[in-house]
């Protein structure tokens, strides 16, 4: 139906109107004044009994933090475990973790970060029965753990490990060699907490007799030292092993510790003699439902050989059970989980998909679990009752992720929650229920009970209403999913316009990328902060685009891993041509594409400018990798084996190599105590742009890590990069 010209000249006036109505989003609304904030269920546990759940919250008038307990079904709120009000001597506490028989709680405070996942802290363990608080220890501790029976509490401390007798207070010390920078005892070093995402290396047995530790030597590892500039006269240094790339790691082992030989100097723990084919990397341990059986994960320097081992106690024997092999790598995971027959559930890519594989207690193949061409993307658990397996996935599209139950034998899937965005569940302990987290691109994260059994929504917990509200009162625009044909290969992306886009109009590019090994920018999900800026931008006149190029997530072993050994190639080629593709559109102004990254992405929007000077007219690299052969062993190693074996794969794809084909501009933006991408990796490409008489910007933020931030730091650093774009895009 055609409208007359009258008609269409009302409606574009009110809509003009209506957008005039509408508040502009600030840099202070998403860095500085909190606009945006979100409503959460903090630290949800889920209670032994199946029937409530634990979450941890505080009384900002009151200056009250607790733990509360609710009701799965009725939502309401049952009692208080722990309140702050309550206890003498105990003004606040920063996180909480229940004993095993839920009487005791495990409370922590002075926390105090280290690297990225680890921290030191004053821990107090209090009887929820008895009203009794107990001091762990008089100094800063880590990774306090309570043993299964609950009675003790193993922790690190000083590189050593000591356990704690919470009844009497006696203190057993497990290991006494511990010594800062060579010798560290359950606990990880740098490169193990950063690259395998785990701090705590020491796990009881079932029956709490056994305390398994990796012991991890560094004396051999090189030195890597950073100045902490502070406010005093003289700038402190901070020194730690840093393996980087073809180095030397720690040299790690193994050990079983009996529990119970307090008073005996060097007690005896046994080393665990994995055998001649042994690993390079211990990644993981666990111990199985069968207390004298712990299992170890072990590879090869090249990681693309993971064997699954398991020790016995009674004979002080290891054999392996299981091996996974890639030509590429193998991922290691925490999805490894025992069931009362000691078979155990076991994730892998072997059939070129990422599925549930139930292996019998000999290591044997029982059963794959699921299959098809779509990735899990988490396991919650097995029901031992029902039979079934739970877990997420993206088989209602790669974007997006969805929640199912599958019986162990493959048989009779269900999806629990699969509207389409971002579904992610935690279940109660007998997996009666699960709280369904939700949101899409336009939805806000939204918390509802479900049933286990079928999905059904039994109660909305927290919605988010207000923030969406909040929001919509902001000139903002949809962000459009679509994919893009480049390269022979069909990219993930999305696009957000101007919220008065007119297609008659040409308009400035900025891409935002990640682009690592793995990762997904372009979900179907609420967005962070960034995706308020993002929005920002588009009220200025932006066009917004993200790409996954080859080489990121959850499309298939294959195209994840076709990046081997060349990281930044296939990622940039693909960046190139997807904005030169962009660039074809009418309404886009081809000469003024722009692209910016962190830290991945630093090292790709770098790598896009200098590579495609006649594609991007201008980028943004914050915290890059400059040079591969800067960054650690275990990550760099995994994509490019060493660089004695792979130099070309690491100086051909570094952005150093290419500087002189700097044609745009360029901000380069590092912390100066980042101890992941060190500050080396943006001096190195300072100077050789320097030497190749390129102009460009550039910014260093005193003692800021590789997150950049604290205090006002963030909203400095937005400004300028936002003033950058507008000044040169």
């Amino acid at each position: 139906m055609r409208f007359p010209s009258f008609f269409v000249a009302i409606f574009l006036l009110a809509s003009t109107a209506i957008t005039a109505q509408k508040k502009s989003i600030t840099l202070e609304d998403i860095w500085k004044d909190g606009t945006f904030r979100m409503q959460r269920l903090d630290r949800l546990h889920s209670m032994a009994n199946g029937t409530q759940y634990a979450v941890q919250n505080y009384d900002r008038a009151a200056r009250i933090g607790s733990v509360d307990i609710y009701d799965y079904t009725s939502g309401e709120k049952v009692r208080t475990a722990v309140s702050t009000k309550d206890i003498e001597g105990l003004d606040y506490f920063i996180s909480y973790e229940f004993g095993p028989k839920e009487e005791q709680v495990l409370l922590s405070t002075k926390l105090q970060s280290i690297y990225r996942r680890s921290t030191l802290g004053e821990f107090y363990i209090y009887n929820t029965l008895s009203r009794k608080l107990t001091k762990l220890s008089d100094d800063l501790v880590q990774e306090p753990t309570f043993s299964p029976d609950g009675t003790k509490v193993a922790y690190g401390k000083d590189n050593n490990i000591f356990i704690f007798d919470i009844a009497t207070g006696d203190v057993e010390q497990v290991t006494y060699d511990g010594l800062l920078n060579q010798i560290i005892n359950g606990i990880t070093d740098w490169v193990y907490e950063e690259e395998f995402a785990f701090v705590r290396a020491f796990d009881w047995s079932a029956d709490s007799k056994h305390l398994a530790y990796i012991r991890f030597d560094e004396r051999e590892v090189p030195e890597f030292s950073m100045d902490i500039f502070g406010k005093e006269l003289y700038q402190q240094q901070q020194v730690f092993k840093y393996p980087k790339a073809g180095e030397k790691n720690a040299a790690v082992s193994l050990h079983v510790y009996k529990v119970g030989q307090q008073g005996m100097r060097q007690a005896q723990a046994i080393e665990v003699d994995l055998g001649t084919g042994a690993g390079y990397y211990i990644p993981r341990i666990k111990w199985t439902k069968d207390p004298n059986i712990l299992s170890v994960q072990t590879l090869n320097r090249h990681q693309n050989n993971l064997q699954l081992s398991f020790y016995d106690t009674r004979t002080n024997l290891a054999k392996v059970v299981l091996v996974d092999r890639d030509a590429a790598y193998v991922d290691v995971t925490d999805n490894l989980t025992f069931l009362e027959d000691n078979s155990f559930i076991w994730t892998s890519e072997k059939d070129g998909f990422n599925h549930i594989y139930h292996h019998n207690a000999d290591g044997s193949l029982k059963k794959q679990v699921t299959q098809g061409k779509w990735e899990v993307t988490s396991y919650y658990g097995f029901d031992p009752k029902s039979k079934r397996v739970f877990y997420q996935s993206v088989e209602n599209g790669s974007i997006n992720r969805g929640v199912y139950a599958i019986q162990l034998n493959g048989k009779k899937k269900q999806q629990l929650a699969v509207e389409e965005g971002t579904n992610s569940a935690d279940f109660s302990a007998d997996f009666t229920y699960f709280i369904n987290s939700y949101s899409s691109a336009d939805t806000p994260w939204r918390f509802t009970l479900n049933s286990a059994k079928d999905g059904k929504v039994i109660k909305v917990i927290k919605d988010n209403q207000a923030l969406k509200e909040q929001y919509n009162s902001y000139l903002t625009s949809p962000k459009e999913f679509f994919t893009i044909e480049v390269n022979n290969a069909s990219l993930n992306a999305y696009m957000i316009k101007p919220a008065n886009f007119d297609p008659s109009k040409k308009y400035p590019v900025f891409m935002t990328q990640y682009s690592g090994p793995g990762s997904q920018s372009v979900k179907n999900s609420w967005g962070g902060a960034n995706d308020y800026w993002f929005q920002m931008l588009a009220q200025e006149g932006y066009i917004i685009v993200c790409v996954d190029p080859r080489g990121t997530g959850l499309k298939g072993r294959d195209f994840k891993k076709m990046t081997q050994k060349e990281l930044g190639r296939y990622e940039v080629q693909d960046q190139i041509a997807a904005a030169q593709k962009l660039g074809e559109r009418a309404y886009v102004d081809q000469s003024r594409i722009g692209i910016w990254g962190w830290s991945y992405g630093g090292f790709m929007s770098a790598n896009c400018l200098f590579q495609g000077a006649d594609t991007f007219s201008m980028a943004i690299a914050v915290a890059p990798v400059t040079s591969w052969r800067y960054y650690d062993t275990i990550y760099t190693e995994r994509y490019m084996q060493t660089p004695q074996e792979n130099p070309s794969g690491y100086d051909d794809n570094s952005p150093v190599s290419h500087v002189d084909k700097l044609k745009g501009d360029f901000l380069l933006v590092h912390g100066s105590a980042d101890d992941n991408v060190h500050l080396h990796n943006t001096m190195a490409l300072v100077e050789a742009l320097v030497q190749a008489n390129k102009q460009f910007d550039w910014a260093i933020y005193p003692d800021k890590n590789h997150g950049i931030y604290g205090g006002n730091t963030r909203l400095h650093l937005f400004t300028k990069m936002t003033n950058f774009i507008k000044e040169n895009l």
